[in-house]
């Protein structure tokens, strides 16, 4: 296992600070510090046998299953996969699984790019295996108030969870967010979401500037990056029905911790007169 130059020697009060989660069908998903969390019980004796099988949406290989995390006071298996995306940044998914009762088997997955921070994930699997995540930690799934990085928002239930940290309303704009601990993990993220895009955008860059912008009422500043997609065919465009997609990319100190948000929209979503959609105003204004 390797462990990243991040670290956070923090409390649990600090991390359920920063900490979102939604439920959905037995699902718990989180979002911290750009870390993507989920959490799902399965009925099952504990055997490699029954976690492959149980979770074969994981892809995990009985070879996988050949450490076992010691801090952790249950039978448990920990597997770690790393996949390359770029010459600068790896992705990570570290998978345990855990006998936390009798007939049943808790898995608790992370995925980030270039950092595995092992303690902190120990901090994690403990409070959702002890259940000491509070009901005030979670959103509910309709969208008539979000959390946004300790300030509700209210939004009137016409957008959606398109993961968690990420809310899309059609025609007013979409943004995913993250609640992070020091500004070095706030700006790594947003960096990693920014190129993470790009690889994986069609479009071609027309514009790229910085702008400031006042975000959650600090001054700071934005990459502005604008996308033409005029010709392509894909899903992302098909949805839309739009040629270009306007991203603002953002790190900065909000309420004591650090938000890295991406913000978007389309040209034939719903602009105002302050030049943003309607959701992007909801936390951030462009500055004369």
């Amino acid at each position: 296992m390797s462990v990243s130059s991040f670290t956070f020697g923090q409390t649990y009060d600090s991390i359920l600070n920063r900490l979102n989660g939604i439920t959905n069908e037995g699902f718990d998903f989180y979002n911290i510090d750009g870390y993507e969390i989920s959490s799902i019980k399965m009925k099952a004796a504990f055997s490699k046998k029954n976690i492959r099988k149980k979770y074969k949406k994981l892809k995990i290989k009985e070879d996988d299953l050949s450490s076992t995390d010691t801090t952790i006071n249950f039978q448990n298996y920990y597997a770690h996969k790393t996949e390359k995306v770029d010459e600068e940044i790896s992705a990570h998914s570290s998978y345990y699984f855990i006998e936390t009762e009798e007939d049943e088997i808790t898995a608790v997955t992370f995925n980030s790019c270039n950092k595995e921070d092992i303690e902190f994930q120990r901090r994690i699997v403990s409070l959702i295996i002890n259940k000491e995540i509070p009901d005030s930690v979670y959103s509910l799934l309709s969208t008539n108030n979000v959390n946004f990085g300790g300030r509700t928002i209210s939004l009137g239930g016409n957008c959606r969870w398109m993961n968690i940290n990420n809310i899309q309303c059609s025609g007013y704009g979409q943004m995913n967010w993250s609640v992070c601990k020091t500004k070095e993990i706030s700006d790594y993220t947003i960096y990693t979401h920014r190129r993470t895009m790009e690889l994986q955008n069609k479009g071609k860059v027309i514009s790229e500037e910085l702008v400031d912008v006042i975000f959650e009422g600090v001054e700071t500043k934005a990459t502005m990056i604008i996308f033409d997609f005029t010709g392509i065919t894909s899903a992302l465009v098909g949805m839309s029905g739009g040629e270009t997609l306007t991203i603002y990319f953002v790190s900065a100190p909000v309420r004591d911790n650090y938000i890295s948000c991406v913000m978007s929209f389309w040209n034939n979503d719903r602009i105002n007169a302050s030049g943003l959609a309607p959701l992007l105003e909801e936390v951030m204004m462009l500055k004369d």
